[in-house]
């Protein structure tokens, strides 16, 4: 199949594999900022084939995972208010929230659906005008542009009752929020693909020069990785720092202008708060002025809600790449899938849902001698 087998042929991973191998004489630390990259390398095993000198950390690239706990808690306050439909994508269900999650405000009695794209969810309020419609918009730049669309398709029918409740994220301000930390030893990056084929490559540039960092852009199957990997690691060896793209079958460096040009016309840049990490300066999209009708914290008067929360997850350590999930004491304990302490174990992109799933029986080994 054009664009898939030929990902995932065995020799030309094996081939990768051993050229890494051959150039690497130091240490390096990378990271993988999606948990679409983080859940390939776990699945398909490419951890253990990498030399013992580089270490991959799993970085924020999850956007349930980064959801603050005061967002989960506005979106459960909503969903509990007379007329009301939330409506979210399911990986938001189960997130925990202050004293509850929205699955289980659900099973109280809110009025909360599962959908499939924003679109779904004008379409429930133009079939509901009775009902205030409200769809938790959460993602990085990859879902923005839907989103967005969602509005503007909203405003075009003179839609009234349909708002969203926004918690978009940014790539590039988080990257440069792990690299300014005092504690930061990440040596080079691998970008998302998927936000690249959105937003293009433009943005990282500065960030590699000012940061001496190398950036590759890849994508998610096991010889995009290693690739990746490989490239940035030539890089490193060398003491060069360049933005490159391994992705080119589906990145351009411009991106795609007509999706950004919906997220323009709709979205403002704002400062924005990371679960686990506190907040980024401009580092999140917010509804403008001109579509602030469909901003659900104007339309229901939300007030200030907690940047996070506190508990027993150690979320935003294994999202800047400080600690691997199965060092929390918690990991396959008192924390899995049936019941997370955290996002990062209920995501689909979650590095801890990728170590539970797996890599679960060796991970928990770990964790006890931890």
């Amino acid at each position: 199949m054009k664009y898939l087998s030929e990902y995932r042929d065995p020799e030309l991973v094996h081939q990768f594999a051993e050229e890494l191998h051959r150039i690497t004489t130091k240490p390096w630390t990378i990271m993988e900022i999606c948990g679409g990259q983080t859940h390939s390398l776990v699945k398909n095993g490419i951890l253990e084939m990498l030399p013992k000198e580089i270490t991959m950390v799993h970085g924020p690239g999850c956007p349930v995972c980064v959801t603050p706990i005061g967002i989960i808690d506005e979106a459960i306050l909503l969903s509990e208010m007379p007329n009301v439909i939330l409506c979210s994508f399911g990986d938001m269900l189960r997130v925990p929230g202050t004293k509850k999650s929205l699955l289980e405000a659900k099973a109280e009695g809110a009025d909360v659906r599962i959908l499939y794209s924003p679109l779904e969810a004008v379409t429930l309020a133009q079939q509901n005008p009775d009902k205030e419609v409200v769809f938790f918009a959460v993602g990085f730049e990859t879902t923005a542009p839907a989103n967005a669309l969602s509005v503007v398709q909203a405003a075009k029918m003179n839609i009234h009752n349909y708002s969203i409740l926004a918690s978009h994220v940014l790539v590039p301000p988080a990257m440069e929020a792990i690299l300014g930390d005092p504690e930061n030893k990440i040596d080079a990056f691998l970008a998302a693909g998927h936000v690249c084929s959105i937003m293009g490559m433009d943005e990282y540039y500065p960030v590699a020069e000012k940061y001496q960092t190398p950036i590759v852009v890849t994508g998610f199957e096991p010889v995009d990785l290693l690739q990746g990997i490989l490239m940035a690691v030539h890089q490193l060896e060398k003491g060069i720092y360049e933005v490159e793209n391994q992705y080119v079958r589906a990145v351009q460096r411009e991106g795609n202008q007509i999706a950004q040009e919906t997220i323009h016309e709709v979205f403002d840049i704002a400062d924005r708060s990371w679960r686990g990490i506190g907040q980024i300066p401009k580092s999140g999209y917010e509804l403008n002025d001109v579509y602030k009708q469909f901003n659900a914290r104007i339309k229901f008067s939300l007030g200030e809600t907690a940047i996070d929360g506190t508990n027993e997850c150690i979320s935003g350590e294994i999202m800047k790449g400080l600690k691997k999930p199965f060092q929390c004491p918690h990991f396959g304990k008192k924390c899995n899938p049936e019941h997370p302490l955290g996002a990062p174990m209920v995501s689909s992109e979650g590095a801890c849902a990728a170590y539970y799933h797996y890599q679960g029986i060796e991970s928990k080994e770990l964790t006890e001698t931890v």
